[in-house]
């Protein structure tokens, strides 16, 4: 019997729940919303009034001590103690952060797209939403307690995450209230004391890992077992639906109580799509990271993919960028690591059995045909094999990923942080690991999604 050492590690984690509010509750949860789109609003016009005037901005800590000096001399803003204070400080640090998250990306200091200046946000036309930092946010049974709104019922048990609160092993930092099509959930972002194997449970083994529109996944292991996972196509399924209630939307006069109706059943359907997508995601990375020491991956340019029109498609139904998030973290739990191929690492284009490339390989050719040593193989397991191959070859490099999706309990701007899990240590872009520098194993920053 192999006993499994393992290491008590802090996690920062979010726990979403589904509400099941009572008519006042969702009143003042709308209203909560509200409050948090007025006062992002009344920050950015008071910024664009000071930009025009001194050339800078307020910060948000400016905003939140000025908004206490006019929110008790302004009869206009007489409403504002209906609401939680919380939750016109947290709208000023979301807005301290769009600010300074635009400065970064003018300078080219933030990857990704180039962001635009922030706009002013329109009730309909943007997510409802609002965060708590303080107060009383508990969790217990099929119910949640947060400041001001009080018990709210779930539509699913908790119980989990209030065990490790009485236990001590879990601290509740923020929570986040949304609104998705119909139905609003609570997100607590939650450090968590976990388990962490110091070895995986099947160390040595490896597995190549291809992506693609047809197959969802296609993955080939150390020992040459194929796995291939259908993906739902949950878009493709429900495109004529989809269709039918966008016309039917798009009938309706603006304004009126039927195209709010029309609207909303467009985003259950929209949602239910999303939630499929995600359901069948989670299950292939978590089978994958639980089996699997080593997981290799391709880096894929999907916004360049998302650009070409004939296939944006079926690239946003398959969610390409989904999969290797969830394996970044996934794999550092189970004690693996994930690597990632080089984005120009030709793995469909080189024969897995002697290394030969092709110059060019069409999308139509499904099949792969080497001219040199006359493999034939299927194009995905022919790709994944090279991607399991590439684990061998010890090509590896950290590649910094990007900051957290959820903001902290002060709010604070997301910090760059290696992708999976520190412990893991050699998560990352295949291609040069040696100027790497191993991340520590006191402190460890992961979401779960």
């Amino acid at each position: 019997m192999t006993l499994v050492t393992v290491r008590v590690v802090m996690v920062t984690q979010a726990c979403r729940f589904a509400l099941d509010p009572t008519p006042a509750q969702a009143r003042a949860l709308r209203s909560h919303a509200g409050a948090a789109r007025f006062a992002y609003n009344w920050g950015l016009a008071a910024c664009q009034d000071r930009y025009d005037a001194e050339g800078r901005w307020w910060s948000g800590a400016e905003l939140h001590r000025l908004w206490n000096a006019v929110k008790k001399t302004d009869p206009a803003l007489g409403w504002w103690g209906e609401n939680s204070k919380c939750v016109y400080q947290e709208a000023f640090r979301d807005l301290d952060r769009a600010l300074r998250e635009f400065i970064r990306s003018r300078k080219g200091a933030r990857k990704g797209r180039r962001l635009g200046f922030p706009r002013f946000k329109k009730r309909g036309r943007c997510r409802d939403s609002f965060r708590f930092c303080t107060g009383a946010m508990r969790c217990g049974g099929r119910t949640v307690t947060l400041p001001r709104l009080g018990t709210i019922a779930t539509h699913e048990s908790t119980r989990k995450l209030a065990r490790r609160l009485e236990n001590g092993t879990a601290r509740i930092l923020s929570a986040t209230v949304s609104r998705t099509a119909h139905r609003w959930y609570v997100s607590f972002t939650v450090e968590v004391d976990r388990a962490v194997p110091e070895r995986h449970a099947r160390p040595g083994s490896v597995v190549g890992v291809d992506l693609g529109v047809k197959t969802l996944l296609t993955a080939v292991d150390d020992h040459g077992g194929v796995i291939e996972v259908e993906g739902p196509k949950a878009l493709r399924a429900g495109l004529r639906k989809l269709q039918r209630l966008g016309k039917a939307h798009a009938r309706k006069q603006r304004g009126s109580a039927n195209r709010a109706k029309a609207a909303q059943r467009l985003a259950r359907h929209h949602a239910r799509v999303a939630d499929i997508r995600a359901d069948a995601l989670h299950k292939a990375t978590t089978r994958l990271a639980a089996r699997y020491e080593t997981v290799v991956v391709e880096d894929l340019n999907v916004t360049g993919m998302v650009a070409n029109r004939r296939l944006a498609r079926a690239v946003a139904d398959a969610g390409f960028g989904t999969v290797r998030r969830l394996l970044s973290y996934k794999t550092g739990w189970n004690g693996g690591r994930l690597v990632v191929a080089d984005r120009w690492f030709p793995s469909s284009k080189m024969c897995s059995g002697c290394g030969g490339r092709k110059p060019s390989l069409s999308l139509s050719e499904r099949t792969y045909r080497c001219e040199a040593c006359g493999l034939v193989l299927g194009r995905d397991v022919n790709a994944a094999l090279n991607l399991r191959d590439l684990a061998a070859s010890g090509a590896k490099r950290l590649n910094a990923c990007g900051g957290d999706v959820r903001p902290g309990s002060a709010g604070q701007p997301p910090a760059k942080q290696e992708p999976g899990t520190a412990q893991a240590g050699e998560t990352g872009t295949a291609a040069a690991q040696a100027t790497a520098t191993p991340a520590a194993d006191t402190h460890i920053r992961s979401h779960h999604g």
